[in-house]
């Protein structure tokens, strides 16, 4: 390993996660954009979780966001993705711009009134106008990156090098095996991926946007090999245990705007 890279060669599937385990719930529902302003479809994810204590997130957080726990454990994120079918409402899906690799780093949150959301640390994209955009029009910290999403029969692999802005070479290198369906995700999976609240800081004040998406059809996942720098980019700490994750084939996703 060299400077703030960290390999990860074991990880946990969701079954090792919690013991006992909890009873399978539903997801809870999504709500309704009545007037989305984006139309995405989120496909071929893999969801790789770790604990961290409250008190290791929380600074990070901007005021009025707060560490949202499952079994009294605050949980980061990496999730890298292929971003299809990106387009305005009324809007056919452009090519070449409305396909893309992209990962993100996030939290889980609340807000003051008790609103349960994400925080993204980190959103790294292959278009440059899709990272320039995120950042001038949704006012989210995404980055360009060299990226890429292969999959060959049940082995996915995600390749993600960053361009700028900076720090320049912060990378991702993940594969993992894929395996069947979780036809009851437990009430773990709900809380990591069952998320339709995003916050940001717009003009220097909280803001929130509502996401409408169906469940997500959600599979096992096992870590083949996992070597990543993003999350010491974004100043969080390495963690200390294997991963939990999830894969999932998609789902399609309405954003509304922000609202304050």
């Amino acid at each position: 390993m060299r400077g703030m890279t960290k390999s990860y060669l074991l990880g946990l599937t969701p079954s090792d996660a919690i013991k006992p385990e909890e009873q399978p719930v539903l997801a809870p529902p999504s709500p309704t954009v009545v007037r989305p302003v984006m139309h995405q479809r989120w496909s071929e994810l893999t969801f790789v979780h770790w604990r961290y204590p409250p008190e290791t997130v929380a600074p990070l957080l901007p005021p009025g966001l707060s560490p949202e726990t499952f079994d009294g454990s605050a949980w980061v994120g990496l999730v890298p993705f292929l971003m299809k079918g990106v387009r305005m409402p009324g809007m056919p899906p452009l090519p070449w711009m409305s396909f893309f690799p992209e990962t993100n780093v996030r939290t889980y949150v609340r807000d003051e009134s008790g609103r349960a959301g994400v925080w993204f640390f980190s959103l790294d994209a292959a278009r440059l106008p899709a990272v320039v955009g995120g950042r001038a029009g949704f006012h989210l910290p995404y980055f360009w990156s060299d990226m890429s999403v292969r999959r060959a029969a049940t082995l996915w692999t995600y390749h993600s090098r960053r361009r700028l802005p900076g720090p320049p070479g912060a990378h991702v290198d993940l594969e993992v095996r894929v395996g069947s369906s979780l036809d009851s995700p437990d009430e773990l999976a709900h809380f990591l991926t069952a998320r339709y609240l995003l916050f940001n800081l717009v003009s220097g004040r909280l803001a929130s946007a509502q996401v409408e998406h169906p469940p997500w059809p959600l599979q096992q996942a096992s870590l083949v090999h996992l070597d990543e720098s993003l999350l010491r980019a974004g100043d969080i700490p390495s963690p200390d245990g294997p991963p939990v994750l999830h894969a999932s084939l998609g789902v399609p996703v309405r954003i509304g705007m922000w609202r304050r």
